[in-house]
């Protein structure tokens, strides 16, 4: 679907920015579980989680900055007085969202550097939580959710119950857990944020949020780590400092700059797909479906190749329903696309 221009309009433009999104995540979640376990680095030693983060943001701090010049979105920022000079900058709420937005940030990182728990694993656990999550949102800020929302949320516990069950992974740490918890909590701030600020038919207020809480959040994930590395003590700080010094005496520097422009990429098209006006039940299942799909390939690949463990039964099956859950959300939007138009079934029965 086009408008006048020829551009995608706004309701199919989603679309275009979950497979960004796809084509983004999926090289990210593989090279990040590389090398945390150490098939990148000359030793064969693995690479801590906390590791990863320093040039990894920065990596993704540059993209953010490059991105948002090239698209020339600066001058749609709210503007402060510095030095005589107006300078873009953020409002309260979308500064709160950043914050919300950096704890993302860096526990979705750290969530495939945890030694025995694979990719898809972790998605389920993190991906499924906010699609949770969603029909709540939107119901707080007296959004309408309808059946197939619901639907789509009995698929998606549905997937965390075939996640958490017996057996699953006894591996499972007290580190893994907290990350979960506080990647779910920042998505619940992000999503009320979003709803009340940016949901809506003005893509300026759209592009306005977008700004403010990107150029929070990476910055400060960057700022929190190089706090931490200088004045914090114990393994953590020891492997920020590595991150931020060591990382350059070997080439995997550059798998993990990489790493960072993928997160960066994933922020940018996540973000957009968050942003679209309809209900969060219907954003969140097109964005958490992208990557579980995006999760499940780079980890079938790795699988295949021989670099980790064979995707099993199991992941499928929760992978999924997920997968069942953004179909279920989805079907609305789709279904009259689906259906000839009236005009087009005149013109067939015409003589």
């Amino acid at each position: 679907m086009t408008d006048e221009s020829g551009a995608p309009d706004q309701s199919s433009r989603i679309w275009l920015y979950a497979g960004g999104y796809f084509f983004c995540y999926a090289p990210y979640a593989a090279l990040t579980k590389l090398l945390s376990d150490g098939r990148l680095t000359a030793s064969g030693a693995r690479i801590d989680g906390f590791a990863l983060l320093p040039l990894s943001t920065i990596a993704s701090l540059i993209g953010m900055i490059v991105f948002i010049s090239a698209k020339r979105w600066w001058r749609y920022a709210s503007g402060a007085r510095l030095l005589g000079m107006t300078v873009p900058a953020p409002t309260r709420w979308t500064f709160l969202s950043g914050l919300a937005t950096a704890a993302i940030i860096a526990t979705t990182t750290l969530a495939y550097t945890f030694e025995g728990v694979s990719i898809v694993f972790m998605m389920l656990l993190m991906r499924g939580g906010v699609l949770v999550i969603a029909p709540f949102v939107d119901a707080i800020g007296k959004r309408k959710v309808n059946l197939p929302s619901w639907v789509a949320l009995m698929l998606s516990a549905a997937a965390l119950v075939v996640a958490v069950r017996p057996g699953v992974d006894g591996r499972m740490t007290a580190l893994a857990v907290v990350d979960v918890t506080a990647y779910l909590a920042g998505y619940f701030l992000r999503l009320r944020f979003m709803s009340r600020l940016a949901k809506s038919t003005d893509e300026a207020a759209s592009i306005r949020y977008f700004v403010e809480e990107q150029m929070v959040a990476t910055p400060a994930v960057v700022a929190i780590l190089i706090g931490y590395a200088l004045f914090g003590y114990g393994p953590v700080a020891d492997s920020l400092r590595w991150g931020f010094s060591g990382a350059w005496t070997d080439w995997v520097w550059l798998p993990i700059l990489l790493v960072g422009l993928l997160s960066q990429g994933t922020g940018v098209f996540g973000a957009l797909v968050l942003l679209d006006r309809r209900t969060n039940v219907f954003c969140v299942a097109v964005n958490r479906a992208s990557s579980i799909l995006a999760g499940t390939l780079a980890t079938a690949t790795l699988g295949l190749v021989g670099l980790g463990a064979a995707i099993t039964g199991r992941e499928l099956l929760g992978g999924g329903l997920l997968v069942a859950a953004l179909l279920a959300l989805a079907y609305p939007s789709i279904a009259p696309l689906l259906k000839p138009s009236s005009r087009a079934l005149s013109t067939r029965r015409a003589p």
